[in-house]
């Protein structure tokens, strides 16, 4: 077992292990870490745990230590100067004539690296560009190309539901999502009405998924024959979420009655 805190670095972003190093840190605490990018500025989302080792990525890096006043001064400088970074990235794309479109940029805490977010078509060579910007900026550059998704999760956006979409929100990591789930659901097949701002199927039709598909294994088929306390019918519709089965009778005036059964109250005809 190992003691470990979570730290975060971005609102929606994952959550990190690091050692503590015997010190005991509360929900909210900010601290200086070393990451794979270089000293980065986080704050404590999971207070001194105790978590298996198989949880743990080795070897657990530890915490470089608290942030002070200055610390998260400089962190709000760097956040603030970041809009310049994507201003001036974007005027120099312009100016070299590239197919590519700045997303987002943000410094490492001690500033010893930019990281520049792009979206693009296709494979760009943006060599110059980062000389350029090297040489402006007087540090190194990085250039990370990210796709829909992760562009709509660094700029925020409103969803259709009228909230800000969920991987700005909560999500940590995009789950595959299919459009057999629309369907699971009964919703319109419309693009329109089920994608969300980033073009792809909206995250939250996995939310219930799991729930429609366990449902629909006892629910049966439109048009099946079935017997009832009512007799014998034909399945008109279903209510997934209430897990009820309407039933369509035929009745003596040549007419059809149409009632509604809780699930296990129906069985198939043939049983």
């Amino acid at each position: 077992m190992a003691i470990v805190i979570g730290v975060k670095f971005k609102h929606a972003g994952k959550i990190y292990y690091f050692d503590p190093k015997g010190e005991e840190f509360k929900e909210g605490d900010q601290v200086i870490t070393e990451t794979v990018r270089g000293k980065e500025f986080g704050k404590v989302v999971m207070c001194n745990k105790e978590v298996a080792d198989s949880e743990v990525v080795s070897p657990l890096k530890p915490i470089i230590k608290r942030a002070s006043k200055e610390d998260s001064a400089q962190h709000e400088q760097n956040l603030a100067d970041a809009d310049t970074l994507i201003a001036e990235s974007a005027n120099k794309v312009a100016e070299l004539n590239l197919e590519m479109k700045i997303v987002d940029a943000e410094y490492t805490f001690d500033r010893s690296k930019a990281i520049i977010y792009f979206t693009a078509e296709g494979r760009v060579d943006f060599r110059e560009l980062v000389k350029e910007l090297a040489s402006l900026f007087r540090t190194r550059i990085e250039l990370r190309q990210i796709y829909e998704r992760d562009d709509i999760k660094m700029r925020g956006a409103l969803a259709i539901c009228g909230r800000p979409c969920c991987c700005t929100l909560h999500l940590k990591d995009f789950e595959k999502v299919s459009i057999k789930m629309a369907k699971n659901q009964g919703l319109s097949l419309n693009p329109n009405n089920i994608s969300g701002c980033c073009g792809k199927l909206m995250c939250c039709l996995k939310y219930e998924n799991s729930f429609y598909q366990e449902v629909l294994k006892k629910m049966p088929k439109i048009s099946a024959s079935v017997k009832t306390s009512s007799g014998e019918g034909k399945v008109y519709a279903i209510n997934v979420l209430r897990e009820e089965v309407q039933v369509k009778f035929d009745t003596p005036d040549g007419g059809v009655s149409i009632l509604t059964f809780p699930i296990e109250e129906v069985k198939k005809a043939d049983s």
